[in-house]
């Protein structure tokens, strides 16, 4: 006979698979489903400890137990960076992210902190400033509804952002097409980019500011934005969750040898 812990883990397991639980719905506090007689707090706890070791929920502090999304967001690669999608339309790469997901979306699902700060030996290295060098830092938190996905924080410096939307703390983008329209705007239209990425164990800081399972690594991404003539306009870092993502590239195949331009077109 199974444990009574394992029958309760697998009668909610059961209603999450037929949707009784959509993704993003709280169960149960453990104390509700103790007083309605499914068992002690330490069965309780039991069996909710065993759907977050099939992947089914999250428990985190303060937010209870939640259910996974179903699928994790496609974050894409070049393609939510396309010049049409931010500097013809108002879709930025978030959104951009979502749409391909077919997830929904709203605008203030991005909160933001704007702030002049000092720059870091790792934000200097990667705008070209000396250290200690004052900068731009935007930070935001992405969320999907109530479930934070990422933070990125971009650096600028003062002389490409200062008077901008850039550095308005509205939530939300940078007005229509985002912080990529507004230096386009402002006459540095981004060229290519650099993507460095890396998992790693989350500090205790963002494990509660992205409500992240125990156990759970994130995505470190750094990013650095460039003009046509190698001006650094944008360095970014954002820290992701490393289940609530799929990273996709799509991308030519070159072939340095014999394609000259392969590169400058891919």
């Amino acid at each position: 006979m199974a444990p009574k812990w394992r029958d309760l883990a697998d009668r909610l397991a059961e209603q999450i698979r037929n949707g009784e639980y959509e993704p993003g719905a709280q169960l149960p506090q453990i104390r509700e489903l103790v007083e309605a007689g499914e068992g002690s707090k330490a069965t309780v706890h039991q069996a909710y400890k065993a759907l977050e070791a099939e992947g089914l929920v999250t428990s985190t502090r303060g937010h209870g137990t939640v259910v996974r999304p179903r699928t994790p967001l496609k974050r894409l690669g070049i393609a939510r960076y396309d010049k049409a999608k931010w500097r013809d339309g108002d879709e930025v790469a978030f959104i951009a992210d979502r749409v391909a997901s077919g997830r929904a979306y709203k605008r203030n699902e991005q909160t933001q902190t704007v702030s002049r700060e000092i720059a870091s030996s790792l934000v200097a290295e990667g705008l070209g400033v000396p250290v200690g060098s004052d900068i731009y830092a935007r930070a935001r938190l992405v969320k999907e509804g109530t479930q934070p996905t990422h933070t990125l924080t971009s650096y600028y410096r003062p002389e490409h952002v200062e008077g901008t939307r850039i550095v308005d703390p509205t939530p939300g983008p940078a007005g229509r097409g985002g912080g990529y329209r507004v230096l386009y705007d402002a006459g540095y239209e981004i060229d290519h980019m650099k993507e460095a990425l890396f998992a790693r164990v989350p500090t205790a800081e963002e494990v509660q500011l992205l409500q992240l399972p125990a156990g759970e690594p994130v995505v470190e991404l750094h990013r650095t934005t460039y003009t046509a003539d190698g001006t650094v306009v944008e360095f970014a870092v954002g820290i992701h969750s490393a289940s609530r993502f799929a990273w996709e590239y799509e991308f030519r195949v070159p072939d340095s040898a014999n394609d000259t331009g392969a590169e400058d077109s891919a």
